[in-house]
C-alpha cells in the first residue's frame, strides 16, 4: 500500500469497496480543497469546511457529518448497490434475523454488535449450483454443523430446517448456475467478548451468480511464509481467516495462483482455500491427511471418483498419507482441489516446474468426472432446487 499523503495534517482515505475477490484495495489520497466533497457510491457527504485550533496550537479541518433518517440511509444503500459493477450477482439473501429472503442486495445487511463481526465468532460453509442443483449440500451441512459444534455455537433451527431454508433460499433466486454461501454465527447482542450477551444465534445465506463456470487452466503456487493455523482451527471452517487471506495475498504479490502451507512437521499441507494433490512417479493419486488441515468436500469426492481411472489403469492407486515438499515438486503432476475451482492443475510451484510443465492428464480427467457428477451425478450428491 502506498504512504498516505497528507494536506493540513489530514490524512484521507479514499476507498473503492470491492466485492469478494475483485476490485483493487484501499489508495491513499488527499482531500481536496473545495468547500464540499460527496461520494455517493459510499453514501457520504462531508459539509463545509472549518479550521479550529487543538490546545497545541496547530490548526485542522473539521466538518460535519450528516445524522442521516431512516428513509435516507435505505436510499443510500441503494444508491451504492447501484453504484456497483462485478461479474458475481448477490440473488437473495436469507437472514434469521429478518426470518426470511430479501432479494433487493441493499438489504443483504448484518448487524455490526453480530459477534460473526467483531469477535470472528461464526462458520460457513457453501454449496455449487449447477443445472438448478445443489452440489454436496449434504456434505458441506454435515461440514458446517460439525464446525458450528467446535465453535460452540448452537444453530438456532434443527438440520432439517437449516436445509430447508437453504433449498428454499436459492429457489428464491431463481439461480441455476451459480453458488450458495451459508453462516452461523453466535449472534448480535454486544460488543464483549464472550458471546453471553447473545439472546440467540444467527444462520444467514446468499445465493451468488457467478459469470462463469470454474476453467481448466494451469497456475503457479509458491510456498507460504504466513504460519497456517494450529489444527484446532485449520479443521474447523469459521470466519477467521486472516492467514488465509494474507497467505493469497502473498501468491498473488509474487505473480502466483495461491500459496501452499507446510504444516509444523514440514510436510505439504494445503492452499488457502483448497486441498491439494499429488500424481507420483508411481502414477499414484496422493493427498495430505485430513487431521491438520480442512477436510474438503470436493478433495473427498475426487478420492471416490478417481476409482474409475484405477479401473482404466489411469493411475496405479489412490493415497491419503504424509506428503514432502521434495516429493512434491517432483511428482508427474500437482493440482489444486476447491468447490470454487473444481481441479485446477498446478504447473510450477516456487522456481520448480511441475512435471513436464503442461496441465496433466489426470487432472483433467478429474476436473471432467467432477462437472459430470455436478451435472449428472446420484442423488446423494444432488439436491433438486424447486424453483
Amino acid at each position: 500500500m502506498a504512504s498516505p499523503t497528507s494536506m493540513s495534517g489530514i490524512h484521507s482515505l479514499t476507498r473503492t469497496i470491492p466485492l469478494p475477490g475483485r476490485g483493487p484495495r484501499a489508495t491513499w489520497k488527499p482531500i481536496p480543497e473545495p468547500r464540499s466533497v460527496s461520494a455517493p457510491r459510499l453514501g457520504v457527504e462531508i459539509g463545509r469546511r472549518r479550521l479550529r485550533k487543538t490546545r497545541a496550537g496547530s490548526a485542522i479541518n473539521t466538518f460535519d457529518v450528516p445524522v442521516l433518517s431512516d428513509t435516507m440511509v435505505v436510499e443510500r444503500l441503494h444508491r451504492f448497490r447501484e453504484g456497483t459493477t462485478s461479474e458475481k450477482t448477490y440473488l437473495a439473501m436469507y437472514s434469521s434475523i429478518f426470518g426470511g429472503i430479501t432479494t433487493n442486495p441493499a438489504n443483504m445487511v448484518i448487524p455490526m454488535d453480530d459477534h460473526m463481526v467483531h469477535r470472528g465468532h461464526g462458520v460457513f460453509d457453501t454449496a455449487a449450483i449447477m443445472d438448478g442443483h445443489l452440489y454436496e449440500l449434504e456434505q458441506h451441512l454435515d461440514r458446517f454443523l460439525t464446525s458450528a459444534s467446535m465453535a460452540n455455537i448452537r444453530p438456532p433451527f434443527d438440520r432439517s430446517t437449516i436445509q430447508t431454508i437453504l433449498v428454499q433460499t436459492v429457489a428464491a433466486s431463481n439461480c441455476t448456475e451459480g453458488s450458495l454461501r451459508y453462516w452461523l454465527s453466535a449472534g448480535p447482542g454486544d460488543f464483549l467478548l464472550s458471546p453471553s450477551g447473545c439472546p440467540q444465534s444467527a444462520l444467514y445465506a446468499i445465493v451468488i451468480q457467478t459469470g462463469h463456470p470454474p476453467e481448466f487452466k494451469g497456475v503457479g503456487v509458491v510456498t507460504a511464509s504466513v504460519p497456517m493455523k494450529q489444527p484446532q482451527f485449520a479443521i474447523m471452517k469459521s470466519v477467521n481467516y486472516l492467514p488465509n487471506v494474507l497467505s493469497k495475498m502473498e501468491a498473488e504479490e509474487n505473480g502466483a495462483f495461491a500459496a501452499i502451507w507446510l504444516d509444523d512437521a514440514g510436510y505439504v499441507a494445503e492452499g488457502p482455500n483448497m486441498n491439494v494433490g499429488f500424481v507420483t512417479k508411481e502414477r499414484k493419486l496422493v493427498m495430505p491427511r485430513f487431521d491438520k488441515i480442512l477436510s474438503g468436500c470436493t478433495a473427498k469426492r475426487v478420492l471416490v471418483l478417481a476409482d474409475s481411472l484405477v479401473r482404466e489403469g489411469r493411475i496405479q492407486g489412490v493415497e491419503v498419507r504424509d506428503i514432502t515438499v521434495e516429493e512434491g515438486k517432483a511428482a508427474e503432476e500437482m493440482m489444486l482441489i476447491g468447490s470454487g475451482i473444481l481441479v485446477k492443475p498446478v504447473l510450477q510451484w516456487d522456481d520448480h516446474t511441475i512435471g513436464d510443465g503442461g496441465e496433466g492428464l489426470v487432472a483433467e480427467a478429474l476436473f471432467d468426472l467432477i462437472v459430470d457428477d455436478m451435472k449428472s451425478g446420484p442423488s446423494a450428491v444432488r439436491v433438486s432446487v424447486p424453483y
